[in-house]
């Protein structure tokens, strides 16, 4: 009876899964939106929050507060929906974020001895750094071994073609190959993510 019934469960549609949760409450209905949906659903919470660990707390919460608006709402296309819907759960909480480090800055500037007429945006901008870094540590963590030794050689410990060429037993035509690739890569991920 219970493989018969998620078999069943897996046939349905979305409009149906749905309608079917509206009529019984069943929320293995909404489980199987969840295994359909949620890696989609923590794709677009990586975007918007670069960090891997708030974006899957982030789906768990898009998932649960389902359980109520599935209920409340009439759905034509769920794809769609869900997605406006994760994109507007996650540009509230980076707003609300963004309110209250605003509302730190303005207390500790009130609280400091520097009194000018400039705000301290300063904060602000170390996050953005901190995010374009930790995009760059996981950018690297994609390119080829080679690419990545020879970007780890020239740029981050300033060897010269040559060097990096005695160290890896590459050619200097391929370090300067793999140097040249890794950057686009680079590039390229960093394009994605920011």
């Amino acid at each position: 009876m219970r493989l018969f019934r998620i078999r069943n469960i897996k046939a349905l549609t979305d409009a149906e899964l749905i309608t079917n949760y509206k009529n019984k409450g069943d929320t293995e209905l909404v489980g199987e939106l969840y295994k359909r949906y949620s890696h989609l659903v923590y794709g677009v919470c990586l975007k918007y929050y670069k960090n891997e660990d708030e974006s899957k707390d982030a789906v768990i919460q898009i998932f649960e507060n389902l359980l109520v608006d599935l209920k409340k709402h009439n759905i034509e296309n769920f794809k769609s929906w869900l997605h406006s819907v994760s994109r507007n759960h996650c540009l509230m909480a980076l707003r609300k974020n963004q309110t209250l480090q605003k509302r730190e800055n303005e207390y500790e500037y009130s609280l400091g001895d520097n009194h000018t007429d400039t705000f301290d945006f300063e904060p602000h901008e170390k996050e953005i750094k901190e995010l374009q870094l930790t995009a760059l540590e996981r950018g690297m963590t994609t390119l080829k071994e080679e690419q990545r030794i020879c970007i780890d050689l020239f740029f981050l410990q300033e060897k010269k073609y040559e060097e990096v060429a005695e160290l890896t037993g590459y050619t200097t035509k391929q370090v300067k190959s793999y140097i040249q690739n890794g950057k686009r890569n680079l590039a390229n991920y960093m394009n994605t993510m920011l």
